[in-house]
């Protein structure tokens, strides 16, 4: 059966390696994104140039959103040279951004009056597992459909799950940022605290390496994070982006959420600090200011 052609739209820090691997894997793509230089570089690894959404949507049969926000998904696929301008009946539209469930469901029914296939499958790995394709990627759709994708997941995932009907893949992506917010701020507390005390960092890494506190975050962050290095494989501003998605999720569903409020409220904080483009794992920044202490390896 030949491959079908590929339209990718959003080719960011995670969106980039990821439409490399399908070119690798031989799919025809073409892409679009606002940075030109995002652009110029994958068409320079084999790929077409896109306009617009509409454009790309026109010119192929799969489209793959991989965007920052509930409202640039909506404005890709619903708005003005859109996708919904340039679908015809029986393409696929994957959206892979992490969006709110309700917008997911949104975009779903719009395109799916048109004939449109659509599944949900937002990502959890960061740079790494995007650039390694070996991400987990949780799915919102129809069995059939998603079975059909699967080669399409499976050149850039390992862990890949239906996980129920539309905006049930966003719904598993809001409990997976919590559990990583929380293991991040964890981390922190627990480095600020030995720092404080005067223990060296690396050796609180290390130690906790090997017991019930290790976690692929610890194993993902816990090095770059002694070392003060917050350069951005997940932009901490994306991530308070998905907190705020969460906090609506529990009050639509009326599920408290005490202790993720709490974690809002430290990313809320280092947005008012402008440090919204560091890593996620920067928020131990904050951490460190309210206890006067740096708990890295390398000073500033």
């Amino acid at each position: 059966m030949a491959k079908p052609k590929i339209g990718f739209i959003g080719l960011g820090i995670m969106g980039k390696p990821m439409s490399k691997h399908l070119l690798d894997a031989g799919y025809e793509l073409v892409v679009h994104d606002l940075v030109q230089a995002a652009v110029d570089e994958v068409v320079a690894a084999g790929a077409e140039k896109g306009v617009s959404p509409q454009d790309v949507a026109e010119r192929s049969t799969v489209i793959i959103t991989m965007l920052p926000d509930s409202p640039d998904v909506q404005a890709v696929a619903l708005g003005e040279n859109g996708l919904i301008e340039g679908v015809s009946e029986g393409d696929i539209h994957i959206d892979m951004s992490t969006i709110a469930p309700g917008v997911a469901i949104e975009v779903a029914e719009a395109l799916g009056a048109k004939g449109v296939g659509c599944l949900d499958a937002p990502v959890s790995g960061g740079d790494v597992g995007a650039i390694n394709a070996t991400l987990s990627i949780m799915v919102g759709g129809e069995q059939a459909l998603f079975d059909e994708m699967m080669p399409i997941f499976a050149k850039m995932g390992k862990t890949i799950t239906l996980c129920g009907p539309n905006g049930a893949g966003q719904t598993v992506k809001a409990c997976n940022q919590i559990q990583v917010a929380l293991n991040i701020i964890g981390m922190s507390e627990a480095f600020v605290l030995g720092a404080k005390a005067g223990v060296d960092p690396a050796i609180i890494y290390d130690v906790l390496s090997g017991g019930y506190a290790q976690s692929r975050v610890h194993d993902a962050r816990g090095p770059r994070m002694i070392k003060g290095d917050f350069a951005p494989g997940f932009k901490a501003r994306f991530h308070f982006k998905d907190l705020n998605i969460i906090m609506k999720t529990g009050n639509d569903y009326g599920v408290p959420l005490p202790v993720t409020s709490l974690v809002h409220e430290l990313f809320a904080t280092m947005m008012a600090q402008g440090r919204g483009e560091l890593d996620h794992s920067g928020i131990m920044t904050v951490l460190e200011d309210m206890a006067g202490i740096k708990a890295r390896t390398q000073k500033e």
